[in-house]
């Protein structure tokens, strides 16, 4: 469990440098230079991502179990990943409806995995995880919010063809990642089998 916590540490506090330290990253990166600070921000961030693997690996040998959720909470959860799949592809497409509408749709798609995964999954490790990552979503979201405004930034109005291909491959990426992946990277597979 130690490891994950450090994990989750790290990966989320690497990713919140523009939440609590602004001001120290701006002086990192005017000091250090842009690559160089990058380049710090990838090993901490994948250190942190490699300890969340195994932490929580380790803690699914010896669960702690908070509570038991219902099976149908299963199918919830899958249910709730469409979306975040869907803002995950917006994130990356340009010119579309959803990133002008919200702004940070990753952050909204990591909001609807980690709920989805908290439905589903009862132990203290999910617990640890995905309650760490809803509430790192949920404060970056509402400060990057905020700041947008603060700043006057404003998303381009999409065009309904990109919002179209956003979900078109969000959700082949969610059919591959259900389908064949979860199973073999994260050892559960959600459609049974």
């Amino acid at each position: 469990m130690l490891a994950l916590v450090i994990g989750l540490l790290l990966f989320l506090g690497v990713h919140s440098t523009r939440l609590f330290a602004a001001q120290w990253r701006a002086k990192q990166i005017s000091k250090r230079g842009l690559l160089p600070y990058k380049g710090a921000y990838a090993v901490v961030s994948l250190l942190g991502l490699l300890l969340i693997i195994w932490g929580y690996g380790q803690a699914r040998l010896d669960p702690t179990w908070l509570w038991v959720s219902p099976v149908w909470t299963r199918h919830l959860a899958a249910l709730l990943t469409v979306p975040a799949f869907i803002l995950l592809a917006a994130t990356y497409i340009p010119g579309t409806h959803i990133k002008a509408r919200v702004g940070h749709p990753m952050l909204l798609g990591v909001k609807f995995w980690a709920i989805a995964h908290l439905a589903a999954n009862g132990t203290l490790a999910d617990l640890l995880l995905f309650g760490g990552f809803l509430v790192w979503a949920v404060a970056l979201y509402v400060v990057s919010r905020r700041r947008d405004r603060m700043a006057g930034v404003t998303y381009a109005r999409g065009r309904a063809v990109m919002d179209a291909a956003a979900v078109g491959v969000g959700l082949v990426a969610w059919v591959i990642f259900a389908l064949w992946l979860h199973g073999p990277l994260i050892g559960v597979k959600p459609f049974g089998g």
